[in-house]
């Protein structure tokens, strides 16, 4: 065995168990906030909550640093450059842990009466949201946590990017605006809703980003009109 494949191994070993930290940080953040509020470990929901979540990351994130890791390296590393996107990315994540807060505390106080079928509905939905970020995952390797163009990056035009724009986008939708129900709160519920538009402002901004240093993208956007969901916007 030569030096070169003496080291991949433990190059893969060493980016499944950053995986494996990334997804243990994500778990003890959300899970904070949610069993805090609470006040118990007893929140059956929270735990339904925090399997459908982290288990997929985990094995996307595993799956990357297997098959991928420039890739990897782009879902766990990439920072954003411009100030405005990032006060974006910051209203997003305050807003998804302030509906956690209320979450909880719904659970304490008992103020929503959420229909048991109606959280197992959604959490089926918040799994088929991961589901459908995987095969985004895949199909476009360009994909990044940050707004930036990449060295030889070319126009993603197949699979779920010849039905709209920004699926990557769409599928984070899924995943988080019927959480609260997952989580059985009504009042959480009325809180994410507020996420696409925020969403659609950060879209919007990469879009012009996107038009002026990506050739051919603006024909992209003509071949294909609608940014997230289809025949709406």
């Amino acid at each position: 065995m030569d030096e070169a494949q003496s080291k991949r191994p433990r190059s893969v070993f060493f980016r499944v168990v950053v995986a494996f930290l990334l997804c243990g940080l994500a778990l003890v953040l959300l899970g904070l906030p949610l069993f805090l509020s609470a006040g118990s470990l007893r929140f059956t929901e929270a735990w339904l909550f925090l399997g459908a979540i982290d288990i997929p990351w985990f094995l996307i994130l595993t799956y990357l640093a297997v098959k991928d890791p420039a890739l990897f390296a782009n879902r766990t590393t990439a920072r954003e450059e411009d100030r405005s996107q990032m006060l974006l990315k910051l209203l997003l994540t305050g807003l998804l842990l302030i509906a956690l807060v209320i979450c909880g505390l719904d659970f304490r106080y008992h103020w929503s009466n959420v229909p048991r079928m109606v959280v197992l509905v959604s959490t089926v939905v918040l799994i088929l949201g991961n589901i459908m970020l995987f095969v985004v995952v895949k199909q476009n390797r360009y994909g990044s946590r940050a707004i930036a163009i990449q060295e030889d990056q070319q126009v993603v035009d197949a699979g779920l990017y010849s039905v709209v724009r920004h699926p990557m986008y769409l599928a984070f939708a899924i995943i988080f605006c019927p959480s609260p129900l997952v989580l059985g709160s009504f009042y959480a519920l009325l809180l994410t809703l507020f996420m696409p538009i925020l969403i659609a402002l950060r879209i919007s901004s990469e879009e012009q980003l996107l038009q002026k240093r990506l050739e051919g993208y603006s024909s992209y956007m003509r071949k294909v009109r609608f940014r997230l969901i289809p025949h709406i916007w």
